[in-house]
């Protein structure tokens, strides 16, 4: 018989060597790379994300008929992305930056968000570009086929798959089950392993539909979750509408001046301050990660920039909307500087703030979890696939939804610590793609915009467009 005291002191040293290179892979290089490369496309690209913000939005939320090959709109494939990517780190990630970095951090995260926004805008511009239809007849893209097919590098193609197809089961899956099934046992006394078979039921239910299944959902749910905490929120700051100006007085200034000692809050620097607000920000939004373009790759579209402008919209949602009502939640109920950190501080603010306000973070956050559980299944069935082949993907589901369940009773350090390294490994090949393609991305928008320097082909290598429009870029 297995001894369960065996196996986690097998795991142990385990566990001790990816939080290790964790902190490596997550360290200040990683993140200055994420947030120079969306520096770099906003030069380029001319602030793109500023110039075209209400078109894009135009695009994204206005219903139209849909033209062009695809497997769901425009509208679901922003749902989709929207579905993996609005959770957790909008709840307990912007509490843990506000937290331990001061009001400032959520500065730092609104400066992430809003380079994130061009680097978006690129992952998705590639995606459709180098989208192909597979054995199913269903559309393929993303960071594995614009690497492989745009730079000819097959292996670090391979190399993206792999890292995305295993990060799912622990960013996209277990720590999400868990997340609701610790929520719902705190407020309403819910049993874990009910809370895992409900799950399991619910993912299953959705996701064996495949892309045009969840889809569907997301294009339901996503943004049912979005209003219903974002209602909340901002009745909350309705309610305090006086103390906002001092809010964001606050922030500006804890930006760029360390943060005293408050309360139970043991101050901060700036360096903490950016430090935190861009990790959590790059946490929340998974601008550079390379997910998010797997889900445009199958919108309906005739011109890859009409997605990429709709995908851009998902990092302001996320974090320019949703992650600001929530750090003016926390600085105006003052509980910011408690000395509690997580989803625990988010709900304590909402409690102290409204009647039940536990309750709307409570089912906001459970929410939130279910629809990355449906988002970050499909990033990694298309991983798997580009591994293995469409035979693959079904097993992929059937262990996925197996996994939903595990999550929901399982002690996730160790899941959350391998999950996080295989998370951020993803993000080299990707940010690897974009700077090598940046000139097929300013050529594709040049086309687009009609810019009449650069209308060539649009199925042209990466190297063709290096030369062919090197002049103009």
């Amino acid at each position: 018989m297995i001894d369960p005291a065996s196996i986690r002191a097998f795991l142990q040293p385990v566990e001790v060597f990816f939080g290790e290179v964790g902190n490596f892979v997550w360290g200040p290089p990683m993140l200055i790379l994420l947030v120079g490369t969306g520096f770099y496309l906003t030069i380029i690209l001319r602030g793109l994300q500023f110039r075209k913000l209400g078109y894009s939005l135009w695009l994204a939320l206005i219903k139209r008929r849909e033209e062009g090959a695809g497997d769901i709109s425009h509208f679901q494939a922003l749902m989709t992305a929207l579905s993996a990517t609005v959770g957790t780190g909008n709840i307990a990630g912007v509490a843990t930056a506000i937290a331990i970095g001061g009001p400032g951090a959520l500065f730092w995260m609104w400066v992430t968000g809003l380079l994130g926004m061009a680097t978006k805008y690129a992952e998705a511009v590639l995606a459709v570009q180098y989208r192909e239809i597979d054995e199913n007849g269903e559309m393929s893209g993303g960071p594995m086929y614009y690497i492989s097919k745009g730079l000819g590098f097959k292996w670090l193609g391979w190399l993206f798959a792999f890292f995305a197809s295993i990060a799912a089961f622990g960013i996209g899956n277990m720590v999400q089950a868990n997340s609701v099934a610790d929520a719902l046992h705190a407020t309403v006394g819910i049993a874990p392993w009910i809370t895992g078979i409900g799950l399991m039921l619910a993912t299953a239910f959705v996701i064996l539909g495949g892309i045009k299944s969840i889809g569907k959902v997301a294009g339901v749910l996503v943004p049912a979750m979005i209003v219903f905490y974002m209602g909340g929120a901002l009745l909350i700051i309705l309610m305090n509408i006086s103390g906002v100006p001092d809010a964001f007085a606050l922030i500006f200034k804890e930006a760029f001046t360390d943060t005293a000692a408050t309360g139970g809050f043991i101050g901060a620097t700036v360096m903490m301050s950016i430090r935190f607000g861009v990790a959590r920000g790059v946490f929340s939004n998974e601008s550079g990660l390379g997910s998010a373009p797997i889900a445009a790759a199958a919108a309906q579209t005739n011109h890859p920039v009409t997605q990429a402008l709709v995908s851009m919209t998902q990092t302001f949602i996320d974090t320019i909307i949703v992650c600001t009502v929530t750090g003016l939640v926390l600085i105006l109920s003052g509980a910011w500087n408690s000395g509690i950190t997580g989803a625990e501080l988010t709900t304590i603010a909402f409690g102290k703030s409204i009647a039940g306000g536990e309750y709307i973070v409570s089912l906001g956050l459970s929410l939130f979890a279910y629809s990355t559980v449906l988002g970050w299944c499909y990033y990694g069935e298309k991983s798997i696939e580009y591994i293995l082949g469409v035979k693959a993907i079904l097993p992929y589901r059937l262990v996925y939804i197996l996994f939903v369940g595990l999550g929901a009773i399982a002690k996730l350090s160790f899941v959350w610590t391998v999950s996080d390294v295989f998370n951020g490994l993803m993000a080299v090949p990707n940010l690897i793609g974009l700077l090598l393609l940046s000139p097929v991305i300013l050529r594709v928008t040049k086309d687009y915009f009609g810019d009449p320097s650069c209308k060539e082909d649009a199925a042209e290598t990466a190297e063709e467009s290096l030369s062919g429009c090197r002049e103009q870029s």
